[in-house]
């Protein structure tokens, strides 16, 4: 299978999010103003066990088609997890953690 482009990784990482419910989904495109990656995915749980049931479903449907994270953090706790895939980082964040780190605004 061809290695997708960063932005089809995001989009890719952002259906898997909205099959799981998750909420508020953001992509920023970050290229022209960072080098640490292209493009983060933001994305919103309800509760705990609902951001590591999205999280899971990004990890595994992009493991499906053999794309896996270089890293990942936050998976015990589900109050904030990241999934960094180099050029695209995905935050998974329960709602108030979310409004709290406000990520979009930075």
């Amino acid at each position: 299978m061809k290695t997708p482009t960063p932005l089809s990784l995001a989009r890719m990482a952002g259906r898997l999010a909205l099959e799981k419910k998750g909420f508020d989904i953001k992509i920023l495109k970050l290229k022209s103003l960072s080098s640490v990656c292209d493009f983060f995915v933001i994305a919103s749980g309800s509760a705990d066990v609902h951001v590591k049931a999205i999280a899971r479903s990004i990890h595994d449907g992009l493991a499906s088609k053999g794309i896996k994270p270089i890293h990942r953090e936050g998976m015990n706790s589900g109050r904030w997890i990241l999934l960094d895939y180099a050029d695209v980082v995905i935050h998974i964040f329960l709602e108030p953690i979310r409004q709290f780190y406000a990520l979009e605004k930075l």
